[in-house]
């Protein structure tokens, strides 16, 4: 169980959708598909762990704890299953929980995930490893280097799932990318392709496409949604 409260946004009424904003950033990135969703289903934005509004705690700052974080979150709220939408790392928290808890999502959309840090393209990582030493070396003695070294090992250290551990994922899955995404093409295909049944989508835009392109994103997650729900029994 979590150490900590949660802090969410919550607005609307209906079928829960949970949102997870990705590393460094909090639930107010989901501005355009809070306001979108909200009309037909109780949108639920989370600020992670350590994030936004929520407290750091004690426990450890890694996307598996980040999943325990998000499953007594819902356990707290009385949610037996959710829709969830995960950016970057929020999709990576996601994935994790979904191979975890496979009973508490009913639907799954992926956008910018990845399973290990060399999915990311190189002239992202080799940045992330070099902030991620210089912040290292200045933990002990500042608070904000600290807290960078916490943010950028969430991307130095997590997730690291393996590809052949995604054939477990039972959930219907829509694996969401830009075409200048920061993740390599191929390993946002080879997601989709080892999840069964997934659906892969390519968008025009970068790693920030629900942001930056909000009207065609939304409308995509919003069909995935809807087909899915229709061929429910």
């Amino acid at each position: 169980m979590s150490d900590i409260q949660l802090y969410s946004m919550e607005k609307g009424t209906g079928d829960p959708l949970i949102l997870l904003h990705g590393n460094g950033e909090n639930s107010r990135y989901f501005a355009r598909q809070i306001a979108y969703f909200a009309k037909t289903r109780k949108v639920i934005a989370i600020d992670t762990r350590g994030h936004g509004r929520s407290p750091r705690g004690n426990a450890p700052f890694t996307i598996r704890q980040f999943s325990e974080d998000l499953y007594s979150f819902m356990e707290k709220k009385g949610i037996e299953r959710a829709d969830i939408l995960g950016f970057s790392d929020g999709g990576n928290i996601a994935l994790v929980f979904a191979l975890k808890y496979p009973q508490k999502v009913r639907k799954l959309i992926l956008n910018g995930a990845n399973l290990y840090p060399s999915g990311m393209k190189t002239s992202i990582v080799l940045p992330i490893w070099a902030g991620y030493g210089i912040a290292s070396l200045f933990a002990p003695i500042s608070q904000k280097a600290k807290k960078q070294k916490e943010l950028l090992g969430l991307m130095v250290k997590d997730p690291y799932i393996r590809p052949e551990d995604l054939s477990r994922i039972s959930a219907g899955t829509l694996v969401l990318v830009g075409k200048n995404d920061m993740i390599r093409h191929r390993h946002s295909r080879l997601i989709a392709q080892r999840i069964p049944g997934a659906k892969f989508v390519c968008l025009k835009g970068d790693h920030f496409i629900a942001s930056k392109n909000p009207d065609t994103f939304n409308r995509v997650v919003d069909r995935f949604l809807s087909e899915e729900k229709s061929n429910r029994r």
